[in-house]
């Protein structure tokens, strides 16, 4: 690096250099070009830095944020997680469900009746024309992506209603579970469409797999294995339902933790309001 000394402080005709400090430099958000022509008016704004420990902090919270059960895969997961953590040990292995209420323990004798099969079959159909009409309504735009997707129920169950009309049975109407759950499902769909979205979920996916066990077990007692509507679908089923969990999946990435939470909340509900009908079948 060069020397500010002089070469040699001997030599007269070389004049002692100038060594006043100069100004510091400027370093405000914005300058004018003086040296250039018409750069009165021209200012350029320098770029904000970033530090280092900003973008390590960043990262570090980030990498430390609370990682919920399931979320790795896909909301839909975590729905399937805290549905599954609601069973008994008796009902699923993933269960962590406590037996309470009477209601709660696995049924040890299965003695289903024709006249309670019936009120089960009415009441779902309130709930799934319920659900169904809500979907085609689209209160929520998010609601017009589960538009026929193949899993709906209510005219399949029509056809098994008028098969037992045929068979001699009187239909019922509706009793308090279905009415209950129905005018709910309404008043969420309305104002609460993270709330609404676990219980379609909760209803379609619960019917394809245990509703699909019950169903069997009720055909085996009171109708000589005949297989109704309510449990054959058009197409192939597990395609069906993974169409669905595509689109669940593709609804939740627009929906902050919070909302995710609020929608993992509402799980209780729909298994109390679902449990409540299903067990009309023993009536």
């Amino acid at each position: 690096m060069a020397s500010l000394t002089p070469i040699s402080q001997s030599h007269s005709f070389l004049k002692r250099p100038n060594l006043k400090s100069p100004p510091p430099p400027n370093f405000s958000s914005s300058f004018v070009l003086k040296d250039f022509p018409h750069s009165k008016d021209l200012s350029l704004k320098l770029p904000r830095m970033v530090t280092r420990s900003a973008v390590v902090s960043a990262t570090t919270a980030e990498k430390h944020r609370k990682r919920y059960p399931g979320e790795a895969k896909g909301f839909v997961e975590e729905m399937r997680i805290v549905a599954m953590k609601l069973h008994t040990r008796d009902q699923a292995k993933e269960g962590e469900k406590e037996v309470k209420q009477p209601e709660e323990r696995t049924v040890k004798v299965w003695e289903p009746t024709v006249d309670g099969y019936l009120k089960f079959l009415v009441d779902g159909k309130l709930v799934y024309d319920t659900l169904e009409g809500i979907i085609d309504k689209a209160a929520f735009s998010s609601y017009a992506e589960f538009r026929n997707t193949g899993l709906e129920r209510s005219e399949k169950l029509a056809m098994d209603l008028q098969w037992f009309k045929d068979q001699g049975y009187a239909i019922p109407e509706p009793s308090s579970p279905g009415d209950t759950y129905a005018a709910y499902l309404k008043e969420l769909s309305d104002k609460d469409p993270q709330a609404f979205i676990c219980h379609f979920y909760n209803i379609y996916f619960a019917h394809s797999a245990g509703g699909r066990m019950i169903g069997k077990k009720v055909a085996e007692k009171i109708l000589d294995n005949k297989e109704l509507e309510f449990y054959k679908w058009d197409g192939d089923l597990s395609q069906l339902l993974q169409n669905v969990r595509d689109k669940l999946n593709k609804v939740a990435e627009s929906w902050t933790r919070e909302e995710k939470n609020h929608c993992l909340e509402e799980t209780e509900k729909s298994f109390k309001y679902s449990g409540d009908i299903l067990r009309l079948i023993l009536s």
